[in-house]
């Protein structure tokens, strides 16, 4: 059995990120983030890049972005300076994830897109940082405390920057009409695809 001290700070660990998801919503700039939906539901094709923490949710924000039939991908920061860039075309949308919004692997890309003619979207706790200024529109991203005791791991701001995507999808949907036929056709495999197809005949 653990100690008591390692149960309390698991049970203190849903306590912050419950805080943290229930307070973030009073931070949403409306304009903003209708302006990130208007964008990316015209976009032809739709890039996402980060670092470490960042970096992974941006993977999971580009599988929701194939899910509803906006083709998208992942850009590794390491990649995208050594030809991923490629896949982005002028009119596209490229979304850069970064809570100090200052993430050196991330601003060669800024001016690639510049170059290119793609629009940017931030997702950023600083809203004067450079990948910000950089935006033709940002997001803010909150956050009270990451989960450890030293306040360091990237545990509560990759919960945000999920449920900021999500909510990014949620909104893309109803924005669209995208409806569950279509999703059923793209996603036969699994339970969700075995209800939905069920569904549909």
């Amino acid at each position: 059995m653990i100690s008591k001290e390692a149960l309390q700070a698991a049970k203190e660990a849903y306590d912050i990120e419950e805080a943290c998801i229930r307070e973030m919503k009073s931070f949403v700039d409306e304009e903003q983030f209708s302006k990130a939906v208007e964008l990316l539901c015209a976009a032809p094709r739709i890039g996402a890049a980060g670092s470490g923490h960042s970096g992974i949710i941006c993977q999971h924000f580009a599988h929701l972005m194939c899910c509803i039939e906006r083709p998208a991908r992942f850009i590794s920061p390491a990649e995208a300076v050594h030809g991923a860039t490629g896949f982005l075309q002028k009119g596209d949308v490229m979304v850069f994830a970064s809570r100090g919004g200052k993430t050196r692997e991330l601003l060669p890309i800024v001016d690639i897109c510049k170059a290119k003619g793609v629009s940017i979207i931030t997702v950023t706790e600083n809203l004067e940082s450079p990948l910000a200024q950089a935006a033709d529109v940002v997001l803010k991203q909150y956050v009270n405390r990451e989960t450890d005791k030293w306040n360091a791991q990237g545990t509560t701001s990759t919960t945000a920057l999920c449920v900021i995507f999500h909510a990014l999808q949620a909104a893309m949907i109803e924005h669209t009409g995208y409806q569950a036929e279509q999703f059923a056709l793209i996603h036969p495999g699994g339970a969700v695809g075995e209800r939905l197809n069920n569904k549909a005949l």
